[in-house]
């Protein structure tokens, strides 16, 4: 049964009342709905917890899709809780400073790739920090610079947003695609599109801030040769 993935419309929910619809072999409990991230993209799913009726409170450790169509979300109890049964009524709460921390760090991600057009070859969302790897041929760049970049970008509050588009209109845009190991999901008929505008659209399914001002005082802290042309350049939260 897919699962009703509240995320994906309001990144800022921070609960929502669900009902408890499978439990899978590795005790990983399947809401009807959910406002928990499950873990792909380069982004990690949220950690949180599970409030039964009785007010009894179960540690999510992470949330994961169980099938390649990332249409269900298990979410992974941490080791030893006990687990609600299938029917039971729950509240789901995500650990909002976390969730909010990443949110910050994928939008400038988004704003990275923005100032560095070059193909995305890998990426991995942290707390505090994070990185894209690009194909670059030749080196050259300059910490200062991409992190002055990133900053005007930011100062410009623009507003961010995201909709829809069926799997043919990727197809007939594929420029729209930055990054070349993970490849956006499709053949569900409809691909979620996050628009910073002026500035960037993209294929993405992770949760961004409403506006680039949110996103605070970022830098470049590292530029690492890990190839003959790919290039990690590693983000952090001033």
């Amino acid at each position: 049964m897919p699962t009703e993935c509240l995320f994906r419309e309001d990144s800022y929910l921070k609960s929502c009342d669900a009902r408890v619809v499978a439990v899978t072999e590795q005790r990983g409990i399947v809401l009807d709905r959910t406002v928990f991230y499950a873990t792909s993209g380069g982004q990690p799913g949220d950690t949180g917890s599970l409030t039964t009726a009785d007010g009894t409170r179960i540690p999510v450790e992470t949330a994961i899709y169980t099938d390649a169509a990332k249409s269900e979300i298990a979410h992974v109890l941490t080791a030893g809780a006990g687990a609600p049964k299938v029917g039971d009524r729950v509240t789901a709460e995500i650990d909002w400073d976390k969730r909010y921390a990443r949110m910050r760090m994928h939008t400038a991600l988004h704003l990275l790739s923005a100032a560095l057009p070059y193909a995305v070859t890998g990426g991995s969302v942290g707390d505090c920090e994070s990185r894209l790897d690009f194909d670059i041929p030749e080196a050259g760049l300059d910490k200062d610079a991409i992190t002055a970049k990133v900053a005007e970008m930011i100062a410009s509050n623009a507003a961010i947003s995201s909709r829809w588009i069926t799997d043919a209109e990727l197809e007939a845009n594929p420029g729209l695609v930055k990054t070349m190991s993970v490849k956006p999901p499709m053949g569900t008929g409809r691909v979620r599109l996050i628009e910073i505008a002026g500035l960037d659209l993209q294929p993405c399914g992770g949760t961004h801030v409403r506006a680039t001002g949110e996103i605070g005082a970022v830098r470049v802290t590292h530029i690492e040769k890990k190839g003959k042309q790919n290039r990690r350049v590693r983000l952090a939260l001033a």
